[in-house]
């Protein structure tokens, strides 16, 4: 009955968020505090061992459903971005962070290194939930969702570094270790995605349904190869999923699907569980702390580290503020505030509840705003066309692909003649879905925004079609002749 309960909750969640614009990791974590010692369910739980080894088995299966997910032509521009805010970026928020925390709030260093280390991580579910509905530049959402992707990995090696029992090494020390461990995990997941995807485009399994398994056991396998090789298992299990997400793998939307439905119950079960893990009877003298070092995080660590890194790549500066106010925390950096409690770091419960407050008020912060900001800055709309949302479904027999079009309001589709479109050959628009009504259109229907078309292309021209679709959602029916045929870096649909 309690379970039931808690999967309603759950799918209500869901409808919340995407209406309200809040992730809905606020929902799941308020499910476990009701749940908790000071909640309706009056659970005791307190094992803090426990809940770190369940959030990295959680953090495994979100990464690799993220890496999935990710579209390698779309992030290809940004790597060079996002990686210096994944490295250098993280060194700069780390250092502003904990010098805050020193200063204004009277922590020892190591205990102020441990939260700037701990809260430095973005999280990639939390910012794609609010801004999923807003058109943005292609550098935009690439550099934020490859950053959230990466990050993870060196945070983490951070967190334990400066947790362990001892001395702490050395900072070129330290980050030499950190630089090792990262290129050991990316050369093992690189290499467990490129021998997955070999082997299974070349071994037929005896039933489709296990291929989505088979997919998931290569990214966890990648995961633990580079845990054993003391290497970067979290970054190994991502570019694992991600070259295995761009390898036209057999049975690939059940793939996908399956993946985002553990994704799912992955979230909902670590949030649950750090719910239940707080005490909100001790929160009280940790919220002006909290509000403090989240103040200096999002007003001066984050905008710094940007700032420092984007800066040698003539990024402009309102695509410099919003990337600012889009580095949302999640459940990462509460799952690694139990690493010093469980090391039995000196005041590491009060780390621990400094971070839930933070994550949970600039959440509820910045959530909301994210899309007003993005409109002030001139990125959500006007001179950006809205993207398309554009799904695919693989006709693997017939080596051809069904292609979804919505024309969102604002696409410069809106007025463009089937005609007009110029796909390549190879495809053709062969169903338009206008007022729940659907009709076969000829070359001279003119698209309307809010049309839904249903595109069959050849496996050849599927990328080809899907760039040129693209194109003229941004250009309209000159989007060829001005030049900017081969957009294709939108948003992920």
């Amino acid at each position: 009955m309690v379970c039931s309960l808690v999967l309603l909750v759950a799918v209500a969640a869901v409808r919340i968020s995407s209406r309200s614009g809040l992730p809905s990791l606020l929902v799941y974590l308020g499910i476990g505090i009701a749940m908790g010692q000071d909640g309706i369910g009056n659970i005791q739980f307190d094992n803090a061992e426990l809940t770190q080894v369940i959030g990295y088995a959680a953090l495994v299966v979100i990464l690799a459903e993220g890496g999935l997910g990710t579209k390698w032509n779309e992030i290809k521009p940004a790597l060079p971005t996002a990686s210096a805010l994944a490295t250098a970026g993280v060194a700069v928020s780390v250092g502003v962070t904990a010098t805050g925390a020193h200063y204004l709030i009277g922590l020892e260093w190591r205990q102020a290194l441990i939260i700037g280390a701990v809260v430095s991580s973005t999280d990639a579910a939390a910012v794609f939930s609010v801004l999923r509905r807003i058109p943005l530049p292609s550098r935009v959402t690439g550099t934020l969702e490859a950053e959230s992707g990466f990050n993870d990995a060196p945070v983490v090696l951070l967190v334990v570094s400066l947790s362990t029992a001892g001395p702490v090494d050395d900072w070129y020390v330290m980050l030499g270790v950190i630089l090792l461990e990262l290129a050991i995990g990316a050369a093992i997941g690189l290499a467990v995605g490129w021998l997955g995807a070999w082997g299974l485009r070349r071994v037929a399994l005896p039933a489709s349904g296990l291929y989505p398994i088979a997919v998931m056991a290569i990214a966890v396998g990648a995961y633990a190869a580079g845990a054993m090789a003391h290497g970067s298992g979290f970054l190994a299990v991502y570019l694992a999923s991600m070259v295995l997400g761009n390898a036209r793998l057999p049975h690939w939307p059940a793939t996908r699907g399956f993946a985002e439905g553990l994704g799912w119950l992955a979230q909902i079960g670590m949030f649950v569980l750090l719910g239940l893990l707080v005490t909100p009877s001790e929160l009280g003298d940790d919220v002006v702390p909290a509000l403090v070092v989240g103040l200096v995080l999002t007003m001066a660590a984050r905008p710094l580290s940007v700032i420092f890194c984007l800066l040698p790549f003539r990024v402009p500066w309102p695509e410099q503020a919003l990337m600012s106010w889009a580095g949302l925390r999640g459940a990462v950096p509460i799952i690694l505030a139990t690493i010093p409690m469980v090391e039995g770091v000196e005041a590491s419960r009060k780390i621990f509840n400094i971070v839930f407050v933070l994550v949970v008020v600039y959440t509820l912060i910045q959530g909301p705003t994210l899309p007003w900001v993005a409109r002030k800055l001139h990125l959500g709309q006007g001179d950006e066309a809205a993207d398309l949302g554009v799904e695919s479904a693989p006709l693997e027999r017939l080596r051809g692909h069904l292609l979804s079009v919505a024309i969102p309001k604002g696409s410069r589709m809106h007025g463009v003649e089937v005609g007009e479109l110029r796909l390549p050959t190879g495809s053709a628009v062969t169903l338009v879905v206008r007022d729940g009504k659907s009709f076969v259109p000829s070359p001279s229907t003119v698209l309307r925004q809010g049309d839904e078309l249903l595109v069959v292309a050849t496996d050849p021209v599927r990328d080809a079609t899907e760039r040129r679709l693209r194109a003229v959602g941004r250009g309209g029916k000159l989007a060829g002749w001005l030049g900017n045929d081969d957009e294709g870096g939108g948003r992920r649909s």
